[in-house]
């Protein structure tokens, strides 16, 4: 019997199991792989987190990360523009990313769970039943769902979201190239998709595209895809041209939602990614996640030394995170109808270079403060 069960060991899953267990809290956290693994991601970290990063003994620089302060966009016909990034980020793999905070978290006290897979969540009356894969049983009086973008729970918890097909797939590499752009974030069009590239730790860069799955129907391959689509972008096609790619395959994720999800689905607390995304040309999920699982830690914190109830802390979580993000989710859905069309592309591409208030509004609305 824990006090917390956190299902997924990603960015939120992680970051709740070192803040709770750091005050005593009981934690168990459940991830169905073996740390460390590769994640599909953009891997780009605005700054906005690494106070709050380092209060929790992470250093990403320590780790080899990337400082990234310049943000470039093009267009299919290979238009761009070129901006500073106010407050910047940080380039660093979820490889090794989620495989120091997992270290972290153990130092803590959290027990983890590895190669665990959780089939079934029962929701008790003064209590929650977990089952996985290989026949164990955990029970809690709290669960936070941080099991990431899509996963067969949603199912068997009719999440409204997971009944809608979504039209997106993302794929993921690191390879090696000489971009001469070791500080720069780049986001290049192409048709019904982007893919964004930046350094990350030893030499390498992530490259990670976002496009639709009649795409890859459509060409019945990945490569064929990428020569066929990706390659009109002059920009993409001297990358894939010029760099070495580190591993045989890239990593694939399918039925990526961007809608509007919910934060609590049987008494479970849902965070990071599996309460809400935020489209990858923003550049922030991962900064939304750790800081969701930093307000739900700290409103978990409060509910079991006895300042406020179990309703108290389920409704504080939900307008928090609402009045922190809800926006910033908005905006990128709608900057998202711009991305993927050659001809909204370039209007938009041409806009903003012409009108940079514009471009610097766009940048900073789905940018969150320090915290």
């Amino acid at each position: 019997m824990y006090e917390v069960l956190i299902i997924g060991g990603g960015l939120s899953g992680l970051v709740n199991a070192i803040c709770l267990s750091r005050q005593g809290i009981r934690v168990a956290l459940l991830e169905k792989n073996q740390y460390p693994f590769h994640r599909v991601c953009g891997e780009y970290i605005s700054n906005e987190t690494l106070p709050f990063l380092q209060s929790l003994g992470f250093d990403p620089f320590a780790l080899g990360a990337v400082s990234l302060h310049t943000f470039r966009l093009t267009s299919p016909k290979g238009n761009t523009l070129e901006m500073p990034l106010d407050l910047g980020g940080f380039g660093l793999s979820r490889y090794t990313m989620d495989d120091e905070l997992c270290q972290i978290a153990k130092k803590c006290g959290a027990e983890i769970f590895e190669s665990c897979k959780v089939t079934d969540i029962q929701t008790l009356n003064t209590h929650f039943r977990v089952k996985t894969d290989k026949g164990q049983i955990f029970e809690s009086t709290v669960v936070i769902g941080a099991y990431g973008k899509r996963s067969n729970l949603d199912n068997s918890l009719h999440r409204a979201f997971f009944q809608k097909k979504s039209p997106y797939i993302g794929v993921k590499y690191h390879i090696y190239t000489d971009l001469q752009a070791d500080h720069m974030i780049a986001l290049h069009n192409f048709k019904d998709g982007y893919c964004g590239i930046s350094r990350v730790e030893d030499d390498k860069f992530c490259l990670c595209y976002l496009t639709s799955r009649q795409n890859l129907k459509d060409f019945g391959s990945i490569e064929r895809l990428e020569q066929e689509i990706l390659h009109k972008n002059p920009f993409l096609k001297d990358i894939f041209e010029k760099s070495e790619f580190i591993y045989d395959k890239p990593k694939v994720i399918n039925e990526i939602s961007f809608a509007p999800k919910t934060l609590l689905e049987n008494g479970i607390l849902m965070c990071g990614d599996t309460a809400g995304m935020i489209t990858p040309l923003c550049g922030n999920g991962m900064a939304i996640a750790i800081h969701s699982a930093k307000i739900l830690s700290e409103l978990l914190i409060e509910h079991f030394s006895g300042k406020i109830d179990r309703r108290e802390m389920e409704d504080l979580y939900q307008k928090k995170w609402r009045h922190l993000f809800a926006a910033r989710l908005g905006v990128g859905r709608n900057i998202q109808n711009f991305f993927g069309s050659p001809l909204l592309s370039e209007v938009l591409l041409k806009t903003a270079k012409n009108i940079k208030p514009l471009a610097k509004f766009l940048v900073s609305n789905t940018h969150g403060r320090v915290f």
